[in-house]
């Protein structure tokens, strides 16, 4: 299965949640439904999270090249 982007995920959620909405949804779709939301906001926040790590890491990359340089100007 070809992993989706967070967008498609993202929108792909939403379709979920209107269709759980409607009241002529039944039991068994409804079950499926639920379940295939709960997979796609667990992959949603794994991206999200991946994405947090990345701007920290980036951000601490150039607060120690911004740290080195002030300490050269001293």
């Amino acid at each position: 299965m070809e992993a989706k982007s967070f967008e498609d995920s993202l929108r792909r959620l939403e379709q979920i949640s209107g269709k759980l909405a409607a009241e002529n949804t039944g039991l068994e779709e409804s079950i499926n439904l639920y379940e295939e939301g709960i997979i796609l906001a667990k992959e949603c926040y794994n991206k999200l999270k991946e994405a947090e790590l990345k701007v920290i890491n980036l951000r601490s990359g150039i607060e120690e090249i911004f740290n080195k340089n002030d300490e050269k100007g001293d």
